[in-house]
C-alpha cells in the first residue's frame, strides 16, 4: 500500500504542481507583452489560458498533500522534522498561490492594473517554496535510502 500511495503522491505532484509552476512563470512576461501592446489579441488569449491553467491545476493540486499525508502515515514518519518542514512550506506555497499569485493574475486578466513585476516576484517565491519541498522530499534527513 505504501508504494501505491507514494506513486500517486509523486505522480500528482508532477501532474498538478508542475503545470502551475510553469504556467505561473510564463504569465508575467505575457502580461508585460500585453501591457505594451493592448491590441495584441494573441497575448490576451494566452494570458487567459495561463490563468485558467493555474486555477484548475491549483485545485487539482490538493490531491498532492492528501496523498502525502496518507503516504507519511503509512510510512510512520508523520512526526519527522523534514516532513513537518515540508508541510509548512507546502502550506506557505498554497497561501502564496491562493492569496497572491492567482489574485494578481486575475487583476491583470481583468485589466485592473496589477504590476507584472510584483507578480513575477511572488511567483518566484511560490516556485522556490515548491523547489524546497521537492528537495526535502528527495533528501529526507534520516532516510533509510542511504542517499
Amino acid at each position: 500500500m505504501t508504494k501505491f500511495l507514494l506513486a500517486v503522491h509523486v505522480l500528482a505532484a508532477i501532474v498538478a504542481v508542475g503545470p502551475v509552476t510553469v504556467a505561473a512563470s510564463m504569465f508575467p512576461p505575457v502580461a508585460r507583452r500585453l501591457l505594451a501592446a493592448p491590441e495584441d489579441l494573441s497575448a490576451a488569449g494566452t494570458l487567459r489560458l495561463l490563468h485558467r491553467i493555474c486555477q484548475v491545476y491549483a485545485a487539482v493540486g490538493v490531491v498532492v498533500p492528501v496523498f502525502g499525508f496518507a503516504t507519511a502515515s503509512e510510512m510512520g514518519v508523520l512526526g519527522s522534522a523534514w516532513l513537518i518542514a515540508s508541510i509548512v512550506l507546502t502550506a506557505l506555497a498554497a497561501v502564496v498561490l491562493g492569496a497572491l499569485v492567482l489574485p494578481f493574475q486575475s487583476a491583470l486578466v481583468e485589466g485592473r492594473g496589477a504590476d507584472p513585476a510584483r507578480l513575477a516576484m511572488v511567483t518566484g517565491v511560490f516556485n522556490l517554496l515548491w523547489a524546497a519541498v521537492t528537495v526535502l522530499m528527495i533528501v529526507r534527513p534520516g532516510s533509510t535510502t542511504g542517499a
